[in-house]
């Protein structure tokens, strides 16, 4: 193959640009090189045309990319851009046979004009490129420019990537370097930037440029069109890593954090356990006279913490995520995920906190559902749920408490309880168990009923939880279990799968079932019922009031 070669000349821009970048940046210079020549290459075949054979290298001497053509010598031509014949390339005074391939440097570049000159005269009609390189200077050197731009870009964020993305979940430090759009800070953490979104940042935190900081590394976004290392001041795990920088016991793996609860700003709470019988997890963690403890808080600027020992009995874990109140009774209701904590009268405000707030932690950190009832409440909803039972025939009042010291707490479990479970229950036994079952049926349909009279005369708008009484076979507990799952209306319930109903509630296909048809049912007969008493009670009342 023969090929024009260029002399040497002055080392150009590029060269310097190249080396620089790779110096500063830390980039391969290779792949820069290759970029180069890549990007040279495309713009080439997008002015001079795609279908001619070209070829783009990076000229170390002269610190410039070549670009080459290359034709084939054949009999006939049949493509002028790819091809040549033997008898013009003899004529340009060129050495080829039948299938030599011929390599024609391209000269594009300012400082190469004579020498585009005397190729266009000695191969113009050949290579026919002297309309299309003029403009091809301008295009390349302006290429060039911005892939190199790009390519820096492209690799410092696969740089920075490859650096943090082990580092994901670990704390991180840094330097408020400025805000921007939304609140957001942008953190300097040496080699690269991070973002402190506003969603992720505490309330009541302030910061100022040239401030530390301390925050977690949340996540690491390839994509993002700014700072790709996303930063958090109010996940959970920020105080889980504060601990183990502060707590040597837990880096080592002897103390463990099981769970934590967090409302950014305000309190946290943290379980703890200790694999070594000889070390107290709730110690090791406040250190000597709080000294840990309180370089944590220190660090979250002032946020409350309460650190509490997991328990492998869940009561006995929620007793002490509940602290600092105390809980006299605790009623456990596994089926549902739920726990019912009696405590003192005068340590109810106690136990729920600020707006909720203890209670709700401690609902987060133990994963189940809490209900705080004073003692005195307790009564009286014992009462009122014995004085339930007792309405169902045949179970007097000491049966009843029997009954509630078993768990039940409503008609409708009593409805829904297996003949064995019935049987169990002091006062009951086998052979009356399926008699009570069906008594307590008929005590609900009794009290539905009682309840629909009552709406029917009722002139104030009812409440969805009203309605969703008058549905055969719902009670509290169902509408509760309901509730809990997002259904807060009949038309909730209509509109669900009977299988995505019995799935969230965890009511069973058969209840989800039978929820539907009675809804069903109630709108289609008893409601119209319900809205016409109402308005003759309505029309009753308006025509017995005076007039003016």
């Amino acid at each position: 193959m023969a090929t024009q070669q260029q002399a040497p000349v002055s080392e150009g821009n590029l060269l310097s640009a190249i080396d620089m970048v790779a110096k500063e940046k830390g980039i391969d210079r290779a792949r820069l090189v290759k970029t180069v020549e890549e990007a040279i290459l495309k713009a080439a075949q997008s002015v001079f045309g795609p279908n001619r054979e070209l070829q783009a290298q990076f000229n170390e001497e002269t610190g410039q990319v070549d670009l080459f053509q290359f034709m084939t010598v054949v009999d006939d031509v049949s493509d002028d851009e790819r091809e040549i014949a033997l008898e013009d390339a003899q004529k340009a005074g060129l050495e080829a046979e039948m299938g030599d391939e011929l390599g024609f440097q391209i000269f594009w570049h300012p400082n190469d004009a004579k020498k585009a000159a005397e190729q266009d005269k000695q191969f113009g009609d050949l290579l026919m490129v002297k309309q299309a390189r003029s403009q091809f200077g301008r295009i390349a050197a302006q290429t060039a420019k911005q892939v190199l731009i790009q390519r820096v870009r492209d690799e410092e964020r696969d740089l920075i990537f490859n650096e943090f993305k082990d580092k994901k979940g670990e704390l991180i430090k840094g330097v408020v370097r400025r805000f921007e759009k939304g609140n957001n800070l942008i953190v300097d953490l040496g080699r690269a930037e991070g973002i402190l979104p506003f969603r992720e940042q505490t309330p009541r935190e302030t910061y100022r440029p040239g401030d530390r900081i301390v925050a977690l590394l949340k996540d690491i976004d390839r994509e993002a069109r700014g700072p790709q290392i996303i930063l958090s001041r109010s996940d959970g795990k920020l105080v889980e890593k504060l601990f183990e920088s502060e707590v040597p016991e837990i880096y080592e793996g002897i103390v463990k954090i099981v769970a934590c609860a967090r409302e950014p700003g305000a309190r946290s709470k943290i379980a703890v356990m200790s694999r070594d019988a000889d070390v107290d997890p709730v110690g090791a963690c406040v250190g000597m006279k709080g000294s840990r403890v309180q370089a944590v808080v220190q660090e979250l600027r002032g946020e409350k913490i309460d650190i509490v020992p997991w328990d492998r009995d869940p009561a006995r874990f929620v007793c002490a995520a509940i602290q600092p109140a105390e809980v006299n009774k605790v009623i456990v209701n596994e089926a549902d995920g739920r726990m019912e904590l009696v405590v003192p009268d005068e340590k109810l405000s106690l136990a729920i906190g600020r707006k909720g707030q203890n209670v709700r932690l401690a609902w987060h950190l133990t994963g189940w559902k809490l209900d705080i009832i004073s003692e005195s409440k307790f009564k009286q909803m014992e009462e009122e749920a014995i004085s339930q039972l007792a309405r169902i025939e045949g179970v007097s009042e000491q049966v009843a408490r029997n009954m509630y010291r078993m768990g039940f707490r409503a008609l409708e479990e009593v409805a829904e309880a297996t003949e064995q479970e019935l049987a169990g229950i002091q006062g009951v036994g086998a052979e009356n168990a399926a008699k009570i079952r069906e008594a307590a049926e008929h005590t609900m349909e009794k009290l539905r009923v009682e309840r629909i009279e009552a709406a029917s005369n009722k002139l104030e708008p009812l409440t969805d939880k009203e309605k969703l009484l008058f549905v055969r076979g719902v009670g509290e507990r169902t509408v509760q279990l309901l509730e809990d799952a997002g259904y807060r209306s009949i038309d909730d319930i209509l509109r669900e799968d009977e299988d995505k109903l019995a799935i969230k509630t965890g009511l069973g296909i058969k209840k989800a079932r039978a929820l539907k048809q009675g809804a069903q049912s109630f709108l289609e007969n008893e409601w119209r019922a319900i809205e016409t008493a109402r308005k003759a009670s309505a029309a009753n009342q308006k025509a017995s009031e005076p007039t003016a």
